[in-house]
């Protein structure tokens, strides 16, 4: 989750999933399958007394990180993984998202004066030090302010917002204190200082810019890196022997870039510990699991095959009686046995590696939350038909996001609900559904806004009253109309079929079932091809628009959410047409220049949205010259009001306050239609049953320290 705001949020191509709002879950084994689906994180925990001190845990992830500072455009999740191990986090987040003071750094965190100025003070803790020995202290705060605060150009940093504020830093009226005061209210002042970057980093641009890239000089956490292997594609973290806290349990963390579509194997064979797995892969781990519950006592020593007889020697026993001219009948028979015998051993041979394979995956446990981001369909405002807002909006009320969320959810096991928010995620404290600023959904409504933007269907007399009842502007007959989103939610079932076959170890059948749910897909991209056909049209242009999707297989779900909006739309006369494009250049070249119509992406969650919401859904500008700085907001829609709640939001220090001017904000953005929320997408993390304090964190920090092998 993105915790603080040291970096630029960085948009991922990733499916969503809807987060259910309950209690925090911290489960071992079997409980974690179960109560999973009713959480926002499932961890399996354990008393540091049971656990023992020593081993490696490995960590899948999706690529070793570009930097390993926080602070720069490049960093990303697996930057953050490494800096929440080996650096000061001064503020860590709960399973609701809410900022908790780490009592590793500090005594105490308060704001001590807010007129004139905002003042807080930081009670450190007298242990705190780096792993050279050098005290934690003032210093290290004022080079990081120094280093982010925007003045000095010589530091690349990613944002300066928050840093912006501070009119100076010093040390406090007490020993092991620092002093922060600010030149305005700063609500999101706890977001400061996570994570804290030793002065060997901050204190030196070059240092900052290229050293801390790819290693840091020091520690100040309960692990220190110890290498970085780009070749093996592994970073490897050590427990530091200086840390003052709880040390380490593990003495080695190796977080491995492994593909999602190799880690079940991986895991099976004993080569990953900890990985974030695909719904079907999950699937199969849990059905493993609960067919080894199933059987308990059977002896799990596994008889050896038997040698396949030698098909090779009978065919060739064939030939030479065929050369000779004698008992080639026999001979015939000698092959047609032999090679049915080498048939059935490589059968048994197969069924015994399947076998073998559920075992290993039987000794793993799925953990189930919802990932610490949401997917979102972006409307780009600046594109001819979506300039107008009714149009905009009529696409808003077309989208069941109800569906999308079940279609992506049921196949991870997890209930479905609609994101309602932009700024906050469900289950995380404060949060509230503002949907119904779109107005009322449905294609009905749909409709009725595209009639009164001037966009009529082909035949409906271009404006003439329609005959009884009839709504203007209705789409396609209802029978087509109701096919194409009919036969994607089979599509859907089919594919959820396929991978309960599948994990029960029926392979042919979830091949056969496969072929079918690919065939409905055909199918149901059909029938949204026939629903649009023809669209709506205003001054004889057809209302068309560019949708525009990564490729490659990692993108697969998204792109199959995709067909499901188009298929939707198609039911007003909406014609959504997909493209592909290189999945390394999406965003370069199309989401940043605007050369799209309709966009899927993710944002991360965040604990400070006043200010990470801001450059996303801020009023774009525009520069000498016509170029218009939109930041992130690629929907390049905003409003000044929406820029002015933002702002106030970002400096009211009461929070109760803080928290209505952010609902109004997020209605407002609602009611602009240029981002449309639609769910988290499912975190379904396996992780070895003798391992505890890891699993599916959901929006809460993990403790790196409590990660341990069971005794």
């Amino acid at each position: 989750m993105a915790g603080g705001t040291g970096r630029a949020w960085l948009a991922a191509c990733a499916m969503g999933a809807v987060l259910v709002p309950a209690l925090t879950a911290c489960t071992t084994g079997d409980a974690a399958e179960r109560a999973a689906p009713r959480s926002v994180q499932s961890v399996s925990t354990a008393r540091r007394a049971q656990l023992e001190r020593g081993g490696t845990a490995r960590w899948a992830v999706d690529a070793l990180p570009a930097t390993l500072n926080a602070y720069q455009f490049e960093a990303d999740a697996v930057t953050d993984r490494v800096a929440g191990a080996v650096l000061p986090s001064l503020f860590i987040l709960d399973a609701e998202g809410r900022p908790q003071l780490n009592t590793d750094y500090l005594r105490s965190a308060e704001i001590t004066e807010r007129e004139p100025r905002q003042r807080v003070v930081y009670t450190l803790d007298p242990d705190a030090r780096w792993s050279d020995g050098t005290p934690i202290g003032a210093d290290d705060f004022i080079a990081q302010w120094k280093a982010l605060g925007g003045e000095d150009k010589d530091y690349w940093s990613a944002r300066n917002v928050g840093y912006d504020r501070i009119e100076k830093v010093r040390k406090g009226p007490e020993r092991h204190q620092v002093e922060v005061t600010f030149t305005r209210p700063y609500a999101d002042w706890k977001s400061l200082f996570t994570p804290l970057y030793p002065r060997a980093v901050t204190g030196d641009a070059d240092a900052f810019n290229d050293g801390a890239r790819t290693e840091l000089p020091v520690s100040g956490g309960p692990f220190e890196v110890a290498d970085v292997d780009e070749e093996a594609g592994t970073v490897t973290l050590e427990r530091n022997d200086a840390w003052w806290g709880d040390p380490a349990l593990l003495d080695t963390l190796v977080l491995a870039a492994v593909p999602r579509a190799e880690r079940r194997a991986a895991l099976a064979a004993g080569e990953l510990d900890i990985a974030e797995v695909t719904p079907g892969d999950a699937e199969r781990i849990t059905a493993a699991r609960r067919t080894a519950a199933a059987a308990p006592g059977t002896d799990d020593r596994k008889q050896p095959a038997p040698a396949a007889p030698s098909a090779a020697d009978a065919l060739g026993d064939l030939a030479r009686a065929r050369l000779e001219g004698e008992e080639v009948a026999a001979a015939a028979e000698r092959y047609r046995d032999a090679y049915a015998d080498a048939e059935h051993a490589r059968e048994r041979q197969w069924a015994t590696r399947e076998e073998a394979d559920r075992e290993a995956m039987s000794h793993l446990v799925v953990h189930r939350a919802y990932d610490p981001s949401w997917t979102q369909l972006t409307l780009n405002g600046t594109s001819p038909a979506l300039t107008d807002e009714r149009v905009r909006w009529a696409v808003a009320r077309a989208v069941d996001r109800a569906a999308l969320a079940e279609a992506v959810h049921g196949p991870a096991d997890l209930p479905a609900t609609p994101l309602g928010s932009h700024l906050r995620t469900l289950g995380q404290a404060g949060y509230r559904d503002n949907s119904a600023a779109i107005g009322e959904t449905g294609t009905a409504s749909a409709a009725g806004l595209l009639d009164d933007a001037g966009w009529l269907t082909p035949g409906s007399g271009q404006g003439k009253e329609t005959d009884g009842d009839a709504k203007p502007g209705a789409a396609a007959p209802a029978p087509l109309n109701a096919a194409g989103p009919a036969t994607a939610a089979s599509a859907a079932l089919l594919r959820q079929s396929a991978a309960a076959e599948r994990a029960a170890g029926d392979d042919a059948a979830a091949a056969r079932t496969e072929r079918r749910a690919e065939a409905a897909e055909r199918r149901a991209a059909e029938l949204a091809e026939a629903a649009a056909t023809p669209p709506r049209t205003k001054d004889g242009a057809p209302l068309e628009l560019r949708f525009v999707l990564p490729d490659g297989a990692d993108a697969a779900p998204l792109r199959a959410a995709a067909r499901r909006i188009a298929a939707m739309l198609a039911t007003v006369g909406i014609r959504a047409v997909t493209t592909e494009v290189d999945a390394d250049r999406y965003f370069e070249d199309h989401i940043a220049t605007g050369a799209f119509d309709l966009a899927l992406f993710s944002w991360p969650a965040t604990a400070y949205p006043a200010t990470d919401a801001r450059p996303l859904f801020g009023k774009p500008r525009e520069l000498p010259g016509g170029t218009l700085r939109v930041a992130q907001n690629y929907a390049r829609i905003g409003t000044d009001y929406v820029d002015q709640l933002l702002d106030q939001a970002a400096g009211e220090l009461d929070e109760k306050e803080h928290a209505a001017l952010l609902d109004r904000a997020d209605a407002r953005i609602w009611a602009a239609a240029g981002s449309l929320p639609l769910y988290q997408r499912p975190q379904l993390v396996a992780v070895r049953d003798t391992l505890a304090g890891a699993g599916a964190f959901g929006l809460q920090t993990p403790r790196y320290q409590d990660i341990g092998h069971r005794r």
